[in-house]
């Protein structure tokens, strides 16, 4: 890669289609690097086509898929023209890793969608982010946004080793194998495996996406540069002020005075030392700034990875609501972002808004029943008679500890998979009429978004927030 081909600016990839494809679609528009989550698609696309699909947006992306019947088919058993009528959502299949051919075609269609979407009416650069920790789904969710021919694939939240050769092996159409952590397993190795061809009914031609590493230390860079075989094409270096999963504080776990894990020099990575690999790379969390932009530039990044004020523009895939709250919090400064040391069932910490009706409110966590419907985030274990089993730290204690969890471990937990569905409006009703809550997640960094807002008092759009971090003009 030329320096004339990297991008200044990425758009994080936030949540569970907060980064939506309207966000991506405004961002690539720019000359920068739009990105979408890749997080729950499969469910993102199930609840849109049972919501009726009332702009025709996902029916006309599924019209492109190269192979209709596949599509044809998820339609049939999705759809609802005219919607549900309050009933709750039909689930779609769960991840695990002996993988149905209808659970991969569904990761495929999901990502297909989204990055077809935002990839609709330009010829700018869209990504997609993913999430390590949810490994089961990479393979097929990988396969989907190539489909789409998407152009860059960023992975996180874990260590993304297992990504090249995963998206050398799709390239070429050949079979794929993705190792999964199993929890005592030992030295047994599981893995989910996908056929593009037996999926498929024949291959299809794919053009290799560009692969970021998100890491958060130099050493992490260093491991993953060292060997052809792991080196990604660039990284995105994450500070602890970024939104989302943050990586764990390096050291003894010391808590301050709010509960909050205690981030100290170790944490920051020294952009020096990451150039000297000799890949590109950007920043990211709390360099959501035109200063922050320039002196990443001037300590060798390419440029830098914003997060925060994407996610309050006006293409997130935030419910209107709670940007608003966000918006009038902002301009009242009682705004508050708290990283969460429990929330997370992965163990990482994770930043949370602290916004009144969301699962930030202790009584309304405490008040949500217990349990795990959609389990992104659960984990494999072998258990005692050898079976294998998946258990999550948010689903009811009783059944995690009867899976040999520990209890300590649920102490505190929110299901994030549910939550984060609702904060971009796609929330299960239950039976009973319980409707699940949200949970907004910003970076700790605020200056950025408070200068915005006293620029576009009435919010700003995605394309205003590339033209403030660049120096351009007004758009």
């Amino acid at each position: 890669m030329t320096e004339r081909d990297l991008p200044l600016v990425i758009q994080g990839g936030m949540g569970v289609a907060v980064s939506s494809w309207p966000l991506a679609a405004a961002v690539a528009r720019t000359g920068n690097l739009g990105v979408v989550s890749g997080t729950a698609l499969d469910t993102v696309l199930v609840r849109r086509l049972q919501d009726g699909d009332p702009d025709g947006h996902a029916r006309r992306a599924m019209a492109a898929f190269p192979v209709p019947e596949l599509a044809e088919g998820m339609l049939r058993r999705y759809l609802r023209v005219g919607g549900r009528g309050g009933t709750p959502y039909r689930p779609g299949p769960r991840l695990g890793l002996r993988q149905s051919a209808a659970t991969q075609q569904l990761l495929v269609l999901g990502a297909f969608v989204e990055v077809w979407l935002a990839r609709e009416g330009h010829g700018g650069l869209v990504g997609i982010n993913l999430l390590e920790k949810v490994q089961m789904a990479i393979p097929a969710t990988a396969l989907g946004a190539m489909l789409a021919g998407v152009d860059y694939v960023l992975v996180g939240a874990g260590l993304p080793r297992q990504l090249p050769g995963l998206l050398d092996g799709l390239a070429g159409g050949q079979p794929v194998s993705y190792q999964v952590d199993v929890a005592g397993a030992g030295d047994a190795e599981h893995a989910v495996t996908l056929d593009p061809g037996a999926l498929l009914g024949g291959r299809l031609p794919l053009t290799r996406p560009r692969f970021l590493a998100i890491v958060s230390a130099n050493v992490l860079a260093g491991y993953l540069a060292r060997d052809e075989r792991t080196r990604p094409d660039g990284f995105v270096i994450e500070g602890p002020r970024a939104g989302g999963h943050n990586a764990p504080p390096r050291g003894p776990r010391r808590l301050d005075a709010d509960g909050q894990p205690v981030f100290g020099p170790r944490d920051e990575a020294d952009p020096l030392g990451i150039a000297a690999l000799g890949l590109p790379f950007w920043m990211a969390g709390g360099f959501g700034t035109p200063e922050a932009l320039a002196m990443a530039r001037a300590q060798g990044a390419a440029g830098v990875q914003v997060g925060t004020a994407f996610a309050l523009s006006h293409e997130s895939g935030l419910v209107e609501e709670l940007r608003a709250q966000l918006l009038d919090q902002l301009l009242e400064g009682s705004i508050a972002v708290r990283t969460d040391p429990l929330a997370s069932p992965t163990g990482f910490p994770f930043k949370v808004a602290q916004l009144p009706g969301t699962l930030a409110d202790p009584g309304l966590r405490e008040a949500r029943p217990r349990l795990c419907d959609l389990g992104y985030l659960r984990t494999a274990y072998v258990a005692e008679n050898g079976a294998l089993g998946y258990r999550c730290p948010a689903e009811p204690v009783h059944t995690y500890l009867r899976k040999g969890g520990r209890v300590e471990d649920t102490e505190g937990r929110v299901c994030l998979c549910n939550a984060l569905t609702a904060t971009v409006g796609l929330a299960q009703r239950r039976a009973d009429g319980w409707l699940e809550p949200a949970l907004v997640t910003l970076g700790a960094d605020l200056a950025g978004v408070t200068q915005l807002q006293a620029l576009h008092p009435q919010g700003w759009s995605a394309g205003q927030v590339v033209s403030w971090l660049t120096g351009a003009a007004t758009v």
